[in-house]
């Protein structure tokens, strides 16, 4: 296929198309006693005619996207047509068979050389957006299911009106696992420009987020409904420590599907997003939140409320939605679009956007991006991985230029890597393509093979691990809890696929991941770390009860995540500059540029790699 062919756009907008095709379908025709006879040369003419708007249809959804992606579109809209329903009893079957295959699959991974999968347990949202906040409760939002068959599209895309709406939860990891552990945290109640005057929680699903330098999350953007999908020019932050969400002005584009990070100043750059004229019109408006004229929040009780965006002088005209961005340790922001020619620089203070070199590889769609840790310095190369189901290779940008690196045992979308505590890399999720697992669009079954994880070392050697005990694909998530082990939840379809009760209201899921590290013996302790805000290139200490059992100490940045674009994450050694009893002295990273201000995860670290339970500390003086 071309690189149109695998637009993460129009793939979104394909699963709207089906619903809205099968919607206009026209209904039954009465039966013979019921009608007047039509004589053949009318009935031909009715026949000619439906297949002649068919065929101009299909010829004008060709000449957007190509011959092969029309008629996979055609073969998508059949089988959505050709749903019949989705009993419990084949839910709960397909759960169980999850469980018994993940099981035989992992007893040949040891855990302390792999790791290990332990709780499984529902969730009441789906988690097509995480966060992990700096109070250690993970916020997870989502949409509104409206469709219980996962061989249909489960959220309300190409809806307008009062059920085109959003929700969002808290998970509480130290309240366990059970249903008390979750709290609602519903979005603000909006009026969207749908022509519906209906109220409703704010349909900011497929937004995109980042977070502020005091530990709020800014989350930009939603569907207005309808159009494929469409832009709504929302603007919201939540706030960990009141757990509310505060409504700022809309920004000046609709954006469906945009980027946010965060800079070296602590105001947040958001990028592209499909438009409020609906999907395949990506805005190229960057704007800058909050606007220069408003203070970056800063402390824990700065809450931006009513604040506006900025739009800056260049702009970012991406051809698809969803660019990875990172804030590198030379200031500058890197867009890395899914067209192998859109690879740009930006200098966020000139407001100057340059090319990067073309990416070898071709057209990518929802695949991962990690900035590589670079010891006591923040990152300054990143590497691409997945995106392409027949590329395994990964692809690192350093120095302006690209260099292939190690490939991963196969090739994969939808997928999520994350760096660990210890500098490793750890890939999990993934399918075949959007909606499709192995088995075709719409079909829940899935290779076993997406369902595993894959590992990659400090020489950049990757191999596969244990499996999953779901299959997630599109809108799966995943992020390091505090206690350094891995949450994975994400992708609507396989959760409600695999609901053992449809009808508790707990229609997501979550599973647990102790990575090898916690099975390689004791953690050494972190007792107590700085309580106020630590600047940048800075001596402070920290107390452990193990002070002989410490070699190294790191930042880890929490990270926020939606369709495999975390722009958050940031790892960094810091420098010990000596133990003296139970005290260990410690630098911070040198500047701004090298670790933006914000709330990080400090780990102690042992000579095997086993890292303590993390402490938050803030870094960055106003």
């Amino acid at each position: 296929m071309s690189r149109a062919h695998r637009s993460a756009a129009v793939s979104a907008w394909v699963i709207a198309s089906a619903l809205a095709l099968t919607a206009m379908s026209p209904a039954p025709r009465p039966g013979p006693a019921e009608r007047p006879a039509a004589t053949g040369a009318a009935s031909t003419a009715t026949a000619a005619s439906a297949a002649t708007a068919a065929t101009a249809a299909e010829a004008a959804e060709a000449s957007v996207i190509g011959e092969d992606h029309a008629r996979a579109h055609a073969r998508l809209r059949e089988a959505a047509k050709g749903s019949r329903g989705y009993p419990q009893t084949k839910r709960t079957a397909s759960l169980t068979a999850l469980r018994d295959s993940q099981t035989r699959t992992n007893a040949g991974f040891a855990a302390a050389g792999s790791g290990r999968f332990t709780e499984y347990f529902p969730s009441p949202d789906f988690g097509v957006h995480v966060a992990q906040l700096p109070t250690g409760k993970v916020l997870l939002f989502s949409f509104e299911r409206t469709e219980e068959d996962p061989t249909k599209e489960t959220g309300p895309t190409n809806t307008v009106g009062r059920t085109n709406a959003g929700r969002a939860y808290l998970w509480d990891p130290a309240a366990g696992t059970g249903s008390r552990a979750f709290k609602k945290v519903a979005p603000p109640t909006v009026l969207m420009p749908d022509g519906s005057y209906a109220p409703r929680p704010a349909p900011f699903f497929c937004a995109g987020h980042a977070f502020l330098p005091n530990g709020m999350v800014g989350v930009f953007g939603g569907n207005v409904g309808g159009k494929g999908g469409s832009g709504a020019k929302l603007s919201f932050v939540f706030d960990p420590w009141t757990e509310t969400w505060f409504r700022n002005r809309d920004m000046s584009a609709g954006r469906w599907y945009p980027s946010v990070v965060t800079g070296a100043d602590g105001r947040q750059i958001i990028m592209s997003g499909q438009s409020e004229r609906g999907t395949g019109t990506p805005t190229p408006v960057v704007e800058r939140f909050p606007a220069l004229r408003h203070p970056v929040p800063w402390r824990p009780f700065d809450i931006p409320v009513d604040f506006a965006s900025q739009r800056l002088r260049s702009d970012a005209p991406f051809r698809n939605d969803y660019p990875h961005l990172f804030s590198l340790r030379d200031g500058m922001i890197y867009g890395l679009g899914r067209d192998a020619d859109q690879q740009w620089l930006f200098d966020p203070v000139k407001e100057v956007r340059t090319d990067l070199p073309r990416r070898p590889a071709d057209f990518r769609g929802y695949g991962s991006a990690v900035p590589l840790p670079a010891g006591f310095r923040g990152p300054d190369s990143v590497l691409v991985l997945g995106g392409d189901p027949r590329d395994p290779h990964t692809y690192r940008l350093s120095d302006g230029r690209w260099t292939v690196e190690e490939p991963r045992a196969f090739g994969r979308t939808q997928d999520d890597t994350l760096i660990l505590p210890d500098g490793s890399l750890l890939t999990v999720n993934g399918a075949l393509d959007t909606r499709d697992y192995g088995h075709g669009p719409f079909n829940p079954k899935a290779d076993l093979k997406y369902r595993q994880i894959e590992l990659r070392d400090a020489r950049g050697r990757w191999r596969l691990g244990p499996a999953q005990r779901l299959p997630r694909g599109y809108h799966s998530n995943a992020l390091i809890l505090p206690d350094g082990r891995m949450m994975v939840t994400g992708d609507e379809l396989q959760q409600i696929a695999n609901d053992p009760d449809m009808r508790d209201g707990m229609d997501g899921s979550i599973e647990l991941y102790e990575p090898a590290y916690l099975h390689r013996g004791p953690r050494p302790a972190l007792d107590r770390v700085p309580a106020g805000e630590l600047g940048h290139d800075a001596a402070f200490e920290v107390s452990t009860s193990t002070p002989k059992d410490v070699a190294r100490a790191v930042l880890l940045a929490p990270t926020t995540v939606t369709h495999s674009v975390n722009t958050s994450q940031r790892h960094l050694e810091l420098r010990l500059t000596g133990v003296r009893g139970r005290t260990v002295g410690l630098r911070t990273p040198p500047t701004a540029a090298d670790a933006p201000p914000g709330y990080y995860m400090l780990f102690l670290l042992n000579a095997k790699g086993v890292p303590s339970t993390a402490k938050w500390v803030k870094l960055g003086r106003r």
